[in-house]
């Protein structure tokens, strides 16, 4: 028997190059009934992102409004440009039981947790080794040397936040990963507090055995 559930908040937090994107682009291709959480954003549209699917592309005063008026549960700003997570789309989605996929930083997860907490389930992915995480980095060919530095440095202070997640993964090798996150996602799927009726279904069995 199935019980009717709120939805899971997936969120995949790692280091840059420690596997996160890969990790989240395997849920959500291989898992039913999970979707990613779509940001709001103020940076200009690039030639192959498609409006509500990548992100949703507002104006800089539409930004402001929606965080005045508490309707993101995160936002940031990422060189000059601002990120946020509308509080009313994941609302919406959870409450009709569907999961979402947040891949998101240490900051991010931390304003999530405030407002979201008992609906959250989070994921911390380190890599095997600073070597692995480099090599990865490099052979992504999409940054400079320089990139590749920053990046690196910055992993040492996400790094510093894996105590604040739920679990923490090493990514040695991608598809085990992903099998572990699945497991996460069907555990978290089964908590007893996001079951709706199973209180009414508990209480029907007592009553049956009353009226034996």
């Amino acid at each position: 028997m199935n019980f009717d559930r709120r939805g899971v908040m997936l969120v995949i937090a790692s280091p840059s190059g420690a596997g996160k994107t890969s990790i989240s682009r395997n849920i959500l291709e291989t898992e039913d009934n999970v979707s990613l959480s779509v940001s709001v954003t103020t940076r200009q549209r690039r030639s192959n992102e498609l409006e509500g699917v990548h992100y949703y592309f507002i104006d800089k005063a539409k930004f402001d409004a929606m965080r005045r008026a508490d309707q993101l549960l995160e936002s940031a700003e990422v060189h000059g440009n601002f990120y946020g997570t509308p509080a009313a789309e994941v609302e919406q989605k959870i409450a009709s039981g569907q999961d979402i996929l947040f891949d998101i930083d240490w900051q991010g997860t931390q304003q999530l947790t405030r407002k979201c907490r008992p609906d959250m389930v989070t994921v911390f992915i380190l890599p095997p080794s600073i070597t692995a995480l480099k090599d990865r980095l490099e052979h992504r060919a999409q940054d400079s040397a320089e990139v590749i530095a920053k990046r690196l440095r910055n992993a040492r202070e996400e790094m510093g936040h894996w105590e604040e997640y739920d679990y923490v993964l090493i990514n040695e090798d991608l598809q085990e990963s992903v099998n572990n996150v699945r497991a996460i996602l069907h555990s978290s799927r089964q908590w007893r507090r996001r079951q709706s009726n199973i209180d009414s279904f508990v209480k029907d069995l007592q009553a049956q055995i009353d009226s034996l």
